[in-house]
């Protein structure tokens, strides 16, 4: 009888440590995430999401573990945000424009409100999340936006120095990209950046809109000859990185303290690389002989005046749908000042 209870208590004591032990496991092991992204794991905006992504392993003691999926292997570019809201990744970053109606009060964002750089964009669209809390964002927590630094002319053959030049051009461009080229009086040809080389090389299209990143990055410097720096009606893309609403509710306090905490360093960091990679740019075009044409202040506020419709029309539109847009509208011209 003795040597039975024995073996009993012995039993229970095996089976409080493996549940101890279970439990324990269960403590330690990391909170996995999956991080969809569309830049291949060499862009430089690739790399600053994977140096966050190990940023927030590092401050987390590991309790944290994001797997990342680049070149949109996981969703593609404009699935991404979707993705995210679906649960198909649980971190995801994209273009709001990819998914052209879904924000529309962030529109804002992309208009030719004469950005200067990549830093002032990427600060300003978030001082913008702050201050309006777009309910078209409600499906997700946004965790941070960023941007390009601004998007200039860029043209084959011809030097453009006044609105006048550009008539009868074709300029590859997309988005708010595609309205701002007709504004100007050119006609817009819509194509993915990829195949801009090409279409320069064989004629299709005589220039682009686009930052100098792309004398660099997509070889542009071999097929363009001049850079207008029309900064009355220059732009930039708003970006962002979102997780999962319900992933996000289920996260410990301290670990979502900490996402906030990275990601409010990583805006400027973005913000500064995207004018690093604009500054080789311009540098690599230099080298090649790519001329950079500086408007005057008379033809650049011709330039901001032809663009200027764009901008009554995204207030008119708007309103109309009952959101802010003059507002926002203002909180941008206010601070570009």
């Amino acid at each position: 009888m003795k040597a039975r209870k024995e073996v009993l208590s012995c039993c229970l004591l095996v089976l409080c440590f493996s549940l101890l032990a279970g439990a324990a496991a269960a403590q330690t092991k990391p909170i996995e995430l999956s991080y969809s992204v569309f830049q291949p794991p060499a862009h430089r905006n690739a790399v600053l999401v994977t140096e966050w992504s190990r940023e927030v392993e590092k401050r987390t003691n590991g309790r944290v573990k994001i797997t990342l999926f680049y070149g949109g292997t996981l969703t593609p570019p404009d699935k991404c945000y979707n993705g995210v809201v679906n649960g198909i990744s649980d971190l995801g970053t994209s273009v709001f424009s990819y998914t052209a109606g879904k924000f529309p009060l962030t529109e804002v964002t992309d208009l030719p409100l004469g950005y200067k750089s990549g830093e002032q964009a990427a600060k300003l669209f978030n001082e913008y999340y702050k201050k309006f809390q777009p309910k078209e964002f409600d499906e997700v927590k946004m965790l941070y936006l960023y941007a390009i630094s601004p998007g200039f002319l860029m043209t084959k053959s011809k030097p453009v120095r006044t609105l006048e030049d550009l008539k009868g051009m074709k300029i590859r461009s997309t988005g708010t990209g595609a309205k701002i080229v007709s504004h100007l009086g050119a006609t817009a040809v819509a194509m993915p950046i990829t195949d801009t080389y090409d279409a320069l090389n064989r004629g299709v299209v005589d220039g682009l809109l686009s930052p100098y990143e792309v004398l660099d990055g997509f070889r542009m410097a071999d097929v363009v000859k001049y850079v207008t720096e029309d900064y009355g009606a220059s732009y930039s893309l708003s970006f962002f990185v979102a997780i999962n609403k319900a992933k996000w509710n289920s996260l410990p306090a301290d670990i979502r303290q900490i996402l906030e905490k990275t990601s409010e360093e990583w805006i400027e960091k973005t913000g500064k690389a995207a004018d690093e990679i604009d500054k080789l740019g311009r540098e690599v075009g230099q080298k090649r002989g790519v001329q950079t044409i500086i408007l005057s202040k008379q033809e650049n506020d011709r330039w901001a005046n032809a663009v200027k419709p764009l901008l009554d029309e995204y207030v008119k539109d708007k309103k109309a749908k009952g959101l802010p847009a003059d507002e926002a509208l203002k909180f941008f011209q206010d601070r570009l000042k």
